[in-house]
């Protein structure tokens, strides 16, 4: 792109901290104008056009009319991921309802067809708003996803991993957010911005003493290389053709709006 820099969206959450240091340390940076901004709102960014790229949910994928997965890199996990769980007092076979959270389609999604084909559960949905954690309780359980579950063990007895009940029904890793572009990107910018992001996972040793965390007990280490698994590899790249062509094809389950305020 001549004359003129890449819009570029993406989250500020701690998994994708690395990503965007590798952004920062790098040359890429003087080439785009980064926006952070919560998951929904960098795929709508992306969809409207008012971004070139974006690190956004997965989910928004089939809704772009020329999609384009312009990385090697993702936010994926193998098995258990951590930030992005359900809460809640009971069990989940006590529930009968769910709060799903608004920042990300892809978690609500994923939610939906767990609580169906795995959990074979049928709670009412509720479209939640801002506060919403607060609500969670009795027999109304909650998804919550990204910095804001650290500590939430600690609040709700009973905790369900999506990254390890996907892994659990289809035996595949699970693949929340890739970098997309809705149109052809320049193949040099690509390749730069690519080597960016390998720098920045490398220095995750080095962010780790750098990252400020509210909750002790939360081991920055063992997420960044336990939980988050990064490389959008073949087997990821199989479980996200099988999770686009599962939200593409099955009915779509009515979520209520939330009377939280």
């Amino acid at each position: 792109m001549e004359n003129s820099k890449y819009k570029v969206t993406a989250v500020s959450y701690l998994n994708t901290k690395p990503l965007l240091y590798g952004i920062f340390k790098s040359k890429i940076a003087e080439k785009i104008e980064l926006q952070l901004d919560m998951p929904s709102v960098c795929a709508q960014k992306l969809k409207d056009g008012r971004a070139d790229l974006g690190l956004v949910p997965v989910a928004i994928i089939p809704e772009l009319a020329t999609p384009h997965i312009i990385s090697d890199y993702c936010i994926g996990t193998v098995g258990a991921v951590k930030t992005v769980c359900l809460y809640g007092d009971r069990p989940i076979e006590d529930w009968t309802a769910v709060y799903l959270d608004y920042q990300s389609r892809t978690s609500v999604e994923l939610t939906k067809f767990l609580l169906k084909e795995h959990w074979q559960l049928k709670p009412q949905l509720l479209a939640a708003q801002p506060g919403y954690e607060s609500a969670i309780g009795g027999t109304t359980g909650g998804l919550v996803i990204g910095d804001r579950t650290v500590g939430l063990e600690e609040q709700f007895p009973y905790v369900y991993d999506l990254g390890e009940a996907w892994m659990v029904h289809t035996g595949l890793p699970f693949v929340f957010a890739a970098w997309v572009s809705n149109r052809p990107l320049d193949e040099d910018f690509v390749t730069e911005f690519n080597l960016a992001l390998q720098v920045g996972l490398a220095a995750i040793p080095e962010l780790i003493y750098l990252l400020p965390v509210s909750q002790k007990g939360f081991n920055l280490q063992e997420y960044y290389t336990k939980y988050i698994s990064y490389r959008l590899d073949d087997a990821k790249r199989r479980a996200l053709s099988l999770f686009l062509s599962l939200i593409s094809q099955k009915e779509q389950p009515t979520v209520r709006q939330s009377l939280l305020v």
